[in-house]
């Protein structure tokens, strides 16, 4: 008898083959070419990932069916059950009512019981008086059919959702039982009230099972929401801490710098210096706010908005001396110092940093615009320090009015990343802005 081989044996594919070497028969041959599809050398991770993206995809499939599709299968797989020969003598039995063979109203009693499961959570009252009935039927008439066991899956979901006139409907449930407790009395052998509360407790169970995850359920939502809330609070007090930032510092800078232009009419290279220096300030905001605004567009990050290329929004630490050039330029004197190499990576402390000067800075055009302010930044191997003094000498007349939440919200960002943070006058009328911030934080 001859054999005939597929193209795509692995017999056949080593038919052709060069020499291979000695005791390297057919089986190795096979056995690594079986191999060779389930392994990729390109793709190591082929065999994790698309197997689980496709269960992803079909799971995603299945959670956009409408309910009544994905309650339907239980529904159905009582429906078959009550026909297989192996589960037909499974069914439920209260009230000793002798067996009768199944017939034609068998067949609708069945139906009665495991269809309506298909809706039982988008009518879930409907549902369980549905399942209920051919329940009642089916014990009556002694069919005894494996689709009774339907009764407590409908009520776990009705109990579950519910929603309106629970404990009328509850009520009717339990009126409805005794009077088929009284007719199976008549009918059946005769069991006793104990039994039959018995099985009114282990339907009561079943309620309370589905009531338990409603309430579970009712309570995870408030969760979410609350969680929710929470969140757009927080991100709306962020979004509202870093416009204050950035619009307060220059726009504060621009109306000292354009005041002190009020006065230099007499000297026109001055006044020119001065009206670009309001220029510079002005281009500063608009970079920084186009930044700012750059994160709320939902495509941030992408690559897909029209800034993706756009450079880093966070301000390193480096740039604390272009505030401080830019103070300098609306008339206030500023000395500063930097001690220390910052870190490759500071996290989110760098930015906090640079806040703190910026706000500090900010603090002196506006109530102590010409008095003498320093500088100093430390870079440590596991912090940053940051002091910002004002003597307080100078005139308030450019001081521009202010909600007082700069501060505060300096003192969250500090306590946030673990540092310390402190603000307030001195003697001789001086007022001094410190910060101990941990290196590497994120906020």
């Amino acid at each position: 008898m001859t054999e005939q081989r597929s193209a795509g044996s692995p017999e056949h594919r080593s038919a052709g083959a060069g020499p291979r070497e000695s005791g390297a028969g057919f089986r190795t041959a096979g056995l690594r070419l079986r191999l060779r599809p389930l392994v990729s050398e390109s793709r190591p991770d082929g065999i994790r990932h698309r197997p689980d993206s496709a269960r992803k995809r079909v799971g995603g499939v299945w959670y956009r069916l409408d309910v009544v599709v994905r309650d339907l299968p239980f529904g159905l797989l009582l429906l078959i059950g009550s026909f297989l020969p192996a589960l037909r003598g499974n069914g439920t039995v209260i009230g000793g009512v002798p067996d009768r063979p199944h017939d034609a109203l068998a067949v609708v009693v069945i139906l009665l019981e495991s269809l309506p499961l298909a809706v039982r959570r988008r009518w879930p009252a409907v549902s369980l008086t549905l399942v209920s009935g051919g329940f009642a039927a089916d014990q009556l008439l002694g069919y005894h059919t494996f689709a009774a066991s339907a009764l407590g899956v409908a009520l776990v979901s009705t109990g579950s959702h519910l929603e309106r006139h629970r404990r009328i409907f509850l009520a009717g449930l339990t009126v409805a039982y005794v009077a088929l407790a009284v007719g199976l009395s008549r009918l059946g052998t005769g069991e006793t009230a104990t039994e039959f509360t018995t099985f009114y407790m282990a339907l009561g169970l079943a309620w309370g099972a589905g009531s338990w995850l409603r309430t579970t359920r009712r309570a995870e939502a408030e969760r979410r929401e609350r969680v929710a809330v929470e969140t757009r609070n927080a991100e709306r007090t962020r979004i509202a801490r870093e416009l204050h930032d950035v619009v307060t510092h220059h726009v504060t800078a621009m109306v000292v710098q354009a005041e002190a232009a009020r006065y230099l009419t007499a000297a026109p290279e001055r006044l020119e210096q001065s009206l670009s220096a309001v220029s510079d300030t002005g281009r500063r905001a608009i970079t920084d706010l186009r930044h700012l605004l750059d994160l709320l567009n939902p495509d941030h990050g992408t690559g897909n908005g029209d800034h993706a290329a756009a450079e880093p929004r966070t301000p390193a630490v480096g740039r604390v001396l272009t505030l401080v050039e830019q103070t300098r330029r609306a008339g206030q004197p500023v000395e500063f110092t930097e001690e220390g190499t910052p870190p490759e990576s500071t996290g989110s402390s760098d930015l906090v940093a640079y806040r703190v000067v910026q706000e500090a800075l900010t603090n002196a055009l506006k109530y102590a615009h010409g008095s003498r302010t320093s500088v100093a930044v430390r870079h440590g191997e596991r912090e940053i320090t940051v002091e910002v003094s004002t003597d307080g000498t100078g005139s308030r007349a450019a001081a521009v009015g202010g909600g007082g939440r700069g501060l505060a919200g300096l003192r969250e960002r500090v306590d946030v990343l673990g540092g310390e943070f402190s603000a307030g006058a001195v003697a001789g009328g001086g007022f001094v802005v410190r910060a101990r911030i941990p290196a590497g934080g994120r906020s």
